[in-house]
């Protein structure tokens, strides 16, 4: 079946920042053999990105709610999820951190970043929370 998903990994975290180095490592060890070694670091940013996202904002960093991240592979890219438990957002109204009363706020780029650095930003808004998906493609 053409473009079949296969789930290589997936793991839950509680929603902690401290935990940030560890779900990078389990990232990278399980797309490794998968993306070119150069993208790599990018795509752990934005990896980064993502899951802190869920944790800031969608749990509003509470510790009893959980942050699913999975990883996929397809027939032509690797797919990377995080899922908060937060009501979603408007993507809309976020602002533009390139605009000039943006530029020297600290917060704000994350979106930014890793349209910057993948292949493709999507969310999924349900019931269970908001999906952050990552698609890298590997040909």
């Amino acid at each position: 079946m053409k473009n079949a998903a296969k789930i290589l990994a997936k793991k839950e975290y509680p929603s902690d920042l401290s935990l940030l180095p560890e779900i990078q490592a389990f990232v990278k060890e399980k797309i490794l053999q998968f993306v070119p070694a150069e993208k790599l670091d990018a795509i752990i940013l934005a990896v980064s990105e993502a899951v802190s996202n869920g944790i800031r904002h969608g749990n509003k960093s509470d510790k009893n709610k959980k942050i699913e991240v999975m990883i996929y592979k397809t027939d032509d890219a690797i797919v990377i999820s995080s899922l908060d438990e937060g009501k979603g957002f408007d993507l809309s109204k976020i602002p533009d951190p390139t605009n000039p009363e943006n530029l020297l706020k600290e917060s704000g780029r994350g979106i930014f970043i890793i349209q910057n650095v993948i292949d493709d930003l999507s969310y999924e808004f349900t019931d269970k929370g908001t999906k952050t998906i990552l698609t890298i493609k590997t040909k």
